[in-house]
């Protein structure tokens, strides 16, 4: 600052009003730099933050209005004052932008979040489908979990290509003896099965698990690491409706050539 009334004073203009909001600071309290992960705002969006998080994020730090943390563009314009601006300096935590991001990340309609995750699709190797409709409901999957357009679609990318391989914790537990017939009698049973849509698929598997004496969830974890490779996704039946009825066929009996090689 001292330069700056020096620099006006040489150019003859009247000095305004100075002002300064705090340092930004690392976990240590030390300024904020390359060694604590110190990152340009270019990189944040390629990391898949929102621009309505990273507004909302750094008008905060250093700055309050009560306990409000959820800010948009709008409120902070209308909000904002130097007289609470803080003295101290802001701590950057990660953790808090995510969870922002993750919040903002809800608050876009689908033809939005499609829009938003387009170019991360293509980023990530794959063909973007043309059917935005699609593909923000497949987003839509992940919302509850997922803070970042990034982490949608590292999450997702069974939607984009099928299994390369099985989780060997999921065959361990998951593809025992019984699994072969079970497996065949579903693919043979889902074939008639229309619509195919979540609910009718969802019926379908209780009625199946029921006839066959298993809980639903011991038919419906075998059917989620054929179309997935692992225990964990979404709900089952949206994803298998996502995927289509031809695909869902073609994970199911790519599952059963594996539980054949196994069996040879």
């Amino acid at each position: 600052t001292p330069k700056q009334i020096l620099c006006y004073h040489a150019l003859g203009y009247a000095l305004p009003a100075f002002a300064h909001i705090p340092m930004i600071l690392g976990a240590d309290r030390s300024r904020l730099s390359k060694r604590h992960g110190a990152e340009s705002v270019q990189a944040f969006r390629e990391a898949g933050i929102l621009p309505q998080a990273m507004l909302n994020y750094l008008a905060r730090l250093g700055w309050s209005h009560g306990d409000q943390e959820v800010f948009s563009k709008e409120e902070l314009i209308r909000y904002f004052d130097m007289g609470h601006v803080g003295s101290a300096g802001a701590i950057f935590d990660q953790t808090k932008l995510e969870w922002l991001n993750s919040h903002w990340l809800r608050q876009l309609s689908r033809a939005e979040l499609a829009q938003s995750l387009a170019p991360f699709v293509e980023g990530a190797g794959f063909t973007c489908p043309r059917d935005l409709e699609w593909l923000g409901q497949m987003a839509e999957l992940f919302l509850e979990r997922a803070k970042t357009l990034k982490e949608i679609v590292e999450r997702g990318r069974f939607f984009f290509e099928a299994p390369a391989g099985y989780d060997p914790q999921a065959v361990q537990k998951l593809f025992t003896p019984d699994a072969l017939p079970r497996l065949r009698l579903l693919t043979k049973r889902l074939e008639s099965l229309s619509p195919f849509e979540a609910p009718t698929i969802e019926m379908f598997f209780r009625g199946l698990a029921a006839e066959l004496g298993l809980k639903l969830v011991d038919l419906a974890q075998l059917a989620r690491v054929a179309l997935t490779g692992g225990i964990a996704s979404p709900p089952l039946f949206q994803v298998a409706a996502l995927l289509g009825r031809d695909e869902t066929f073609q994970r199911l009996r790519a599952a059963e050539a594996f539980l054949v090689s196994r069996e040879a």
